[in-house]
């Protein structure tokens, strides 16, 4: 391997910018051998030179104005090309590569599609004409190129004939995306409308409404214009000016169309934002004369020139103003910097660009980094002669970070991107063929080869650990995401209110609406259990109507208290059914009043029977006076229930529930009624418990009653089962989800009901049934008798006198004319047993009871 030195071997250089093309290998800026060659395209230079104003002879004219950018991507793309001949990606393939000068000229790039159309391995530089391409082997087998939108246009409307692949690194025109006009285009970077659509962005977040735009005069520049008008006027921003240049440096207008653009900006005063689509000369020279004019503004960059280092070379450049900019994605540039701190071993053979950057570097030898561009840009203008020294060599090594400082990392990244594109494209139609031979494949056949495979509707693209975008992984969309487009770069999501979508889903799916139906499996049990309730209730109604002047159902309360306490029952049972169905804002407001206000009334029904019973059975003198003073059975049901109808009132009046749709599970909308307050809530199903303990308490000191008359023992077991299934429902209710939580109330109030149900009447209706010897007037004194004759040994009741010579034991005390109805009744009953018993057992009484006890009683 030569040292650059080594080629340079005589001692007077013409510095011509670029050789005169005398025959087609001297019109090849850089080239290497390889299995399977790939094109380029670099605007090398800023223009073409010419002594007239226009062409006056078909030939291709010598370039001028050394582009240090451009040198670095023609670097970045053979450094590409050697990284993939130097791994195992194409194993026993090289690639080589033929990489032409535009001059920034369309013409010239013209001339080097020509030659890349050219037929493969022909004596002369022919292009044949077909009809059809398919089995045509032309020079290059793909190309990566050009820079600019208005050269990549023209080359990809004459690759198209063959459908060569053309991939562009740097090519943004959105017209370009048109794949009926440019079928084998392909580019590393986003189209013009994203960067148009961010900077519209950018200005309407940053609160600008009166802005100027420049533009060039082509394709690129009219497109970007256009795109960005539309834009930024949907924004309500209003554009004060727009100006065009020419696109190319050779139009002599170009300093007479940028003094009138300085001009323009100068009069809008008003214009503090200018947006500008120009290419990196364009505004050198625009920013160069700006600053000579002392001219301050708010400058938008777009790719072309945001991040060229070349404009920060101007002198006092920062007196510009703000420059606010957009660039492409960056990748891994640490081999390419390794690339060029080695570049002065790398070989030149064949590599004229390289060469003739070595020979500007060494007429600039003596010029500081910050003066370097401008030097060689200065003597790439004409020619030069000037003496060979011996520290060329060395002065070319210490530059490499010159050349550093000047890398663009997005476009050396797009540039990468494009040559792994090809290269794994080259990979897969490789793999069942010998491409060893030139003529094993078409260049058509790379269109449809890729890096991976397309990622299908319902999957997006993954890119792996390789920084290149053309190389990824296919992952499926996740739950509530969908893709309906192939190689998509990310799944889209669902509306979570009201969609949903399964794993690797292609569409949004409308979320099913569920709440406990009236078919349910379920609400068809619960109900059936409701409707057994309300026939229990009517059966036991109807049973108590029949036996209304039996002793059972009279010490009971009478029909009256029973068809209460049986209609709160019915009530319960019937409430169950505003649980289930379509909540409704009535249903919702309805059930829990509903349920609290007929479970109130039931409990204050059967906590007065408590209250009664322990004050007709109580020996206490104590405690009877207390309950006398408390048992005031009216009162109490009316107080104890229209509490809890002002609690009802208040939440429904303040907090009322209503119908809401719980959007939190992925697949469906659960339709519930919202209780408005867990507070009233709670305060509601809390006041029930409190009436629950107290008729609890009453219903435990009750508890030792005869056996028949035992209500108190059977309201104790009732009470206990509510407050067990009320206990458990809190935990339950409060971690149940879904359709099925209005079931978890249905099911508590079903167990509380039946219990209660169940313990009050269930006993009274076996003795009706099937004892009916003790539910006599006889046998149920004799039992009252014998409950009483036992707890008169133990308790004082001084207060009684019986004359145990009448008769007529039913006689009452004069002065018990102002106690409770049921202290009475209860003193009645105990003094018919006590008359009934000793008629027809006088003998076995006299003979068995004390005489003291007797005479007591």
């Amino acid at each position: 391997m030569a040292l650059l030195i080594t080629l340079i071997t005589c001692f007077v250089i013409p510095l011509a910018t670029s050789q005169t093309c005398q025959t087609p290998d001297d019109f090849v800026a850089a080239t290497s051998p390889g299995h399977v060659i790939i094109g380029g395209l670099f605007a090398i230079h800023e223009k073409m030179l010419s002594s007239e104003d226009y062409p006056r002879r078909p030939e291709i004219q010598k370039c001028v104005g050394f582009e240090i950018s451009i040198f670095l991507q023609t670097l970045a793309m053979i450094h590409s090309i050697e990284m993939i001949n130097n791994s195992t990606l194409l194993s026993g393939i090289k690639l080589g590569y033929e990489i032409y000068d535009t001059c920034t000229e369309v013409t010239v790039a013209m001339a080097a599609a020509l030659r890349f159309l050219s037929k493969f391995n022909s004596s002369r530089e022919i292009m044949e004409f077909k009809c059809d391409y398919s089995s045509y082997m032309p020079r290059v087998k793909a190309v990566i190129g050009a820079g600019y939108s208005e050269i990549t246009m023209a080359v990809s409307r004459m690759l198209n004939l063959q459908l060569m692949p053309q991939v562009s690194y740097e090519s943004t025109a959105e017209i370009l995306s048109d794949k009926i006009r440019f079928p084998s285009f392909l580019r590393t970077v986003p189209s013009d409308f994203y960067q148009t659509k961010a900077m519209a962005h950018l200005i309407e977040k940053s609160g600008w409404n009166w802005i100027g735009i420049i533009a060039t005069d082509d394709d690129y520049g009219r497109m970007a214009l256009h795109t960005f008008a539309v834009q930024t006027t949907a924004n309500n921003v209003c554009i004060a000016f727009k100006e065009v240049l020419p696109a190319f440096l050779s139009d002599n207008t170009i300093e007479v169309r940028i003094n009138e653009t300085l001009e323009k900006i100068i009069a809008e005063a008003q214009v503090n934002v200018i947006v500008v689509f120009l290419r990196q000369f364009h505004v050198f020279n625009l920013f160069s004369k700006a600053l000579e004019r002392n001219i301050n503004k708010i400058w938008i960059a777009s790719d072309n020139w945001s991040t060229a280092t070349k404009i920060t070379t101007i002198p006092n450049v920062k007196r510009i103003g703000k420059v606010v900019g957009f660039t492409f994605r960056r990748g891994n540039m640490s081999s390419f910097h390794s690339f060029l701190q080695n570049l002065h071993i790398f070989p030149s053979d064949n590599n004229k660009v390289l060469n003739e950057y070595a020979t500007l570097l060494s007429a600039c030898a003596y010029v500081k980094d910050s003066d370097l561009s401008q030097c060689i840009s200065n003597h790439s203008q004409g020619t030069l002669a000037y003496k060979v020294n011996k520290d060329i060599e060395r002065n070319f090594s210490l530059r490499n970070d010159f050349l550093w400082d000047y890398t663009e990392p997005g476009l050396v990244h797009s540039i990468q991107l494009a040559v792994l594109a090809l290269g794994y494209a080259i990979r897969d139609l490789c793999q069942a063929r010998d491409c060893q031979n030139p003529n094993a494949f078409q260049p058509w056949e790379q269109i449809q080869s890729k890096c991976s495979k397309e990622c299908s509707p319902g999957q997006m693209k993954k890119t792996t650990r390789s920084q290149h975008i053309c190389c990824y992984e296919c992952v499926n969309c996740p739950e509530n995401h969908y893709s309906n487009q192939t190689d998509m770069d990310h799944c889209l999501l669902c509306n979570n209110e009201t969609q949903w979508a399964p794993v690797r889903s292609t569409a949004c799916f409308e979320k099913e609406v569920e709440y406990l139906s009236w078919n349910d499996s379920l609400a068809i049990l619960l109900l059936a259990l409701s409707l057994l309730g309300i026939m229990f209730v009517l059966a036991i109604g109807i049973i108590f109507t029949r036996n209304l002047n039996t002793p059972v159902v009279k010490s009971s309360g009478g029909l009256l208290v029973c068809y209460v306490i049986l209609l709160c029952h019915f009530l319960n049972f019937a409430s169950t059914g505003f649980f289930i169905g379509e909540p409704q804002d009535f249903t919702c407001k309805t059930r829990q009043t509903f349920f609290g206000v007929s479970f109130t009334l039931c409990i204050s029904c059967i906590l007065v029977k408590s209250l009664k019973i322990l004050l007709a059975f109580s020996f206490d003198p104590k405690l009877q006076n207390f309950l006398k003073c408390l048992y005031k059975p009216i009162p109490i049901i009316f107080i104890c229930t229209g509490i809890q109808v002002a609690i009802c009132t208040i939440w429904l009046i303040f907090a009322a529930p209503a119908v809401e749709e719980n959007v939190s599970l992925p697949r469906v909308i659960i339709l519930e009624c919202e209780e408005g307050s867990i507070l009233a809530f709670g305060i509601m199903l809390g006041y029930i418990a409190i009436l629950a303990f107290i008729c609890f308490i009453f219903a435990f000191k009750g508890r030792k009653l005869p056996e028949n008359y035992n209500e108190a023992k059977f309201i104790t077991f009732g009470m206990l089962i509510y407050f067990i299934a009320w206990i458990t429902f809190v935990p339950v209710y409060a971690t149940t989800f879904g359709k099925y939580l209005p079931a978890v109330e249905i099911i508590v109030i079903l167990i509380s009901n039946y219990g209660i149900l169940c313990c009050t009447f269930f006993p009274k209706c076996y003795v009706i049934l099937y004892k009916q010897e003790t539910n006599t007037k006889s046998a149920f004194l004799k039992m009252i008798y014998s409950y009483s004759s036992h707890s008169a040994s133990s308790l004082a009741m001084s207060h009684i006198s019986l004359d145990s010579s009448s008769s007529n034991i039913t006689a009452t005390n004069p002065s018990s004319g102002g106690r409770p109805a049921a202290w009475q009744e209860s003193r009645d009953i105990r003094a018919q047993a006590f008359a009934h018993t000793r008629r027809e057992n006088a003998a076995s009484l006299s003979k068995t009871w004390p005489r003291k006890r007797i005479s007591s009683i």
